[in-house]
């Protein structure tokens, strides 16, 4: 099983005043951690826009926490008076989640629930990646992964109660983005404006979990708010209809094994 270096990397995040310091995995993760390692941190225009959207006080939603990137700029953006509410079920990612958690003294802030999120509560399996151990799969894509058992949870119904608002819901899921939005959306619904979301769009791995990018447009749609490319290369929002994404969709769809994917907001921009 993959295991953090004992020894933690400061980030190198501009605008955010706290020190803070991330265990990560060893050498075996190629992405996430290596690039953390190097350069102390990881998607930097998706990081910029987290803390735009995130004030004291604010809820943040990870669903595919990781090792807690994400989680621990946004407990350090919302503050005492802030809360997070991070799901990942792969047990070693949940660890450090848990102890990037402790070693920032952000504990209080994070509510870390070892689960992938579903259309509805169960049991499940999770294929891991040797090489991306952000890439884990909830379903198989035939190229032979090992596998472990996960809780499933219909994140709607476990968060009902416990949120009165969310601010910004970040999902990457490697391709259960469906499942995952299918359970959150009657809560979502239900929820005050402004509602932001920052979600992986990639007709492939959606396609192989039993979805396809097209549907995942849809159901965001109905939402009934603005959506925005995240362009990683401009740093900047650009806006799309939701025809034009989901062509965008179909159009990967018909390419065999194009593995294309973006990041969009799903809400107004900051």
């Amino acid at each position: 099983m993959p295991t953090d270096t004992n020894i933690p990397v400061r980030l190198r995040i501009p605008r955010l005043d706290d020190p803070l310091q991330l265990l990560l995995h060893d050498e075996r993760d190629r992405f996430v951690s290596r690039r953390i390692r190097e350069e102390g941190i990881w998607e930097p225009y998706e990081t910029s826009l987290l803390l735009d959207l995130l004030a004291p006080g604010g809820v943040f939603v990870d669903v595919g926490a990781n090792l807690g990137y994400f989680s621990i700029v946004a407990a350090s953006a919302v503050g005492e008076g802030g809360t997070v509410f991070a799901f990942e079920p792969e047990p070693e990612n949940f660890r450090l989640l848990q102890a990037n958690a402790e070693l920032n003294g952000l504990q209080p802030r994070i509510h870390a629930v070892q689960a992938g999120l579903a259309a509805g509560d169960g049991q499940g399996r999770l294929y891991l990646s040797d090489t991306n151990l952000g890439d884990h799969r909830i379903r198989a894509a035939g190229d032979g992964r090992d596998s472990l058992p996960i809780v499933l949870m219909d994140g709607g119904q476990y968060l009902d109660g416990r949120v009165s608002r969310i601010d910004l819901l970040k999902v990457d899921t490697q391709g259960s983005e469906y499942e995952v939005m299918l359970g959150l959306m009657p809560l979502l619904r239900r929820l005050p404006p402004p509602l932001r979301i920052l979600i992986e769009l990639t007709p492939l791995s959606l396609r192989q979990s039993g979805a396809c990018g097209r549907a995942l447009v849809e159901l965001l749609t109905s939402l009934e708010t603005p959506l925005w490319i995240v362009d990683h290369i401009e740093h900047r929002l650009s806006p799309h209809t939701a025809e034009e994404l989901a062509r965008w969709c179909d159009n990967v769809d018909a390419a065999q094994g194009d593995e294309g994917f973006m990041n969009i907001l799903v809400g107004p921009a900051p």
